[in-house]
């Protein structure tokens, strides 16, 4: 129904040169937390350990081939970070592949259309919810001669109206606190916003991968099912050899 709909593609997916952080980690993502209690480790586990799932890796890999198979070969295979957006925002395709991280490009571009999160879906069973996670830590150093203060600072931007204020409209953070009534700025983090505090969340997992095994290991191996060079068998077969390199 592409021609009927007025679009190029139903998904806007790029899994080429430059764009592996978008596949091998926070697509494989997918494999390792998607319909498991946030706590639960067991398929990182397993990966950490050398090993895979193989049914559910089989079923992933069906997913993603087929996404591969909906989308723009262009984008898909030489387009970048720009051009996936682009496709999105200028209603070229139905769905895009990436984060509320895109939120300050579509306001640039001055995208006002309504948007939100679809969850992936490879299971049998319903997986009704978004992958969450933060992408970065504020530490205290023990060393530090204010430890206490540094303390208190942070329970005052957790707890207060003005830390609060701080967080979400200066900012610009999705806020990790159910107590925060503040909506941050864009559709898709406050959309973020809303299935955090329904509970509505599968954890981020890819980043306990070892360095550099998503991006420069498993990345290529997703370019060369959306290239078509390889089916999903195969896909499979070289995620488990991948894999039994890490032990």
């Amino acid at each position: 129904m592409r021609s009927e709909l007025g679009i190029e593609a139903v998904v806007s997916m790029a899994a080429g040169p430059g764009m592996t952080w978008v596949t091998g980690l926070h697509g494989v993502n997918a494999y390792l937390s998607l319909g498991l209690p946030y706590n639960d480790t067991r398929v990182i586990d397993m990966l950490l350990s050398g090993q895979v799932d193989t049914p559910r890796l089989t079923a992933f890999a069906e997913y993603y081939n087929m996404l591969f198979q909906y989308a723009n070969r262009h984008t898909l295979l030489t387009g970048g970070y720009d051009q996936q957006l682009g496709d999105f925002a200028l209603g070229r395709t139905v769905f895009i592949h990436q984060g509320n991280w895109t939120d300050p490009t579509f306001e640039e571009l001055g995208i006002r259309f309504e948007m939100g999160y679809v969850p992936h879906a490879f299971l049998t069973t319903d997986t009704p919810g978004i992958f969450v996670g933060a992408p970065s830590w504020y530490i205290v150093n023990p060393r530090a001669r204010n430890v206490e203060e540094a303390k208190r600072f942070l329970a005052f931007m957790a707890a207060s109206p003005e830390g609060h204020r701080y967080m979400v409209t200066e900012a610009g953070m999705v806020p990790a606190f159910k107590s925060v009534r503040l909506q941050p700025p864009g559709q898709l983090s406050i959309a973020v916003q809303e299935w955090a505090n329904s509970g509505r969340i599968y954890a981020w997992h890819q980043n306990e991968m070892p360095a550099g095994f998503g991006m420069d290991v498993l990345g290529p191996i997703f370019s060369q099912m959306a290239a078509g060079n390889i089916n999903t068998t195969e896909f499979v077969r070289l995620v488990t050899a991948a894999a039994a390199t890490i032990r």
